[in-house]
């Protein structure tokens, strides 16, 4: 099983959008896909439908609770699988703090439990604290989301010291596999020069090994598209809700992207 956390700590880049869609894409295909909604604003459950409600288990029952992954789990598409969000769990970071090994409670929880997939997904959410802690430790891959504009590389280094940090001190098999451009029009000489100074970026990596060092960028570039904004108020993914849309058709060209990128090539240390 491949499990793959989508993190970037800058809201409104296409993180939930891109979590979502890719692993509809990637059931679609054929593959038996799970994503958990680790965001308190519950923004990837609302997305295919899934109205956060205290009156059933969420993520945050898991984490702060005892209950089990398989009583959280509903499947929402055939071969798609979602562990939902709701908005208690804002209330984790705090609940969790006098917590030993707070850091570990989603991956311990996960290795309790044993469903036949092939993707585990994870939405982090817009920060770098406990939960997105959690995520880091309980997947081998992250993929990173950006948006073409000038604030694309802000924030990035840090991002990037983060997941080296937790690499080094929590999870030895963590490895950047991509980033992702979202939101990408290329009529605009700005996604342009955006695209390049992020390449020059990555080019000017430290030689040593590190968690980031075989980091690539995805060649497919999802497409401002009106319908992946409209897609999520109807509770439905992009291939339900217009599958012939160039969203559908751009998310499809990155789940195939992803599926041709062989998980042994990530090298570990």
């Amino acid at each position: 099983m491949r499990s793959i956390a989508v993190m970037n700590q800058k809201g409104g880049v296409g993180k939930t959008t891109t979590a979502v869609n890719l692993g509809v894409a990637l059931a679609e295909a054929g593959h038996r896909v799970c994503l958990v909604d680790l965001d308190p604003q519950a923004h990837a459950s609302l997305h295919v439908g899934i109205e956060p409600r205290g009156d059933r288990p969420s993520v945050y029952d898991v984490l702060v609770g005892d209950c089990p992954i398989r009583e959280v789990r509903q499947e929402v598409y055939p071969r798609f699988w979602v562990i939902p969000s709701d908005l208690d769990l804002a209330a984790a970071e705090v609940e969790l703090a006098g917590v030993v090994g707070r850091e570990m409670i989603l991956r311990d929880k996960l290795q309790e439990d044993h469903p036949p997939l092939d993707y585990l997904l994870v939405d982090c959410p817009p920060s770098l604290g406990v939960l997105t802690l959690n995520a880091l430790t309980a997947v081998r891959e992250v993929i990173i989301p950006l948006q073409p504009h000038f604030l694309a590389l802000h924030g990035l280094g840090k991002l990037l010291e983060t997941i080296e940090l937790v690499c080094k001190r929590l999870n030895g098999s963590l490895r950047v596999t991509g980033v992702v451009f979202c939101m990408y029009d290329a009529t605009t000489r700005l996604a342009q020069e955006v695209i390049r100074d992020v390449e020059e970026f990555f080019a000017a990596r430290p030689q040593k090994p590190s968690a980031w060092s075989e980091v690539r960028i995805f060649q497919t570039r999802i497409r401002r598209n009106i319908r992946l904004a409209e897609a999520p108020s109807f509770g439905q993914s992009i291939f339900h809700y217009a599958p012939q849309s160039p969203g559908a058709e751009d998310y499809r060209a990155l789940a195939d992207e992803l599926l041709r990128t062989d998980p042994r090539e990530i090298p570990s240390r």
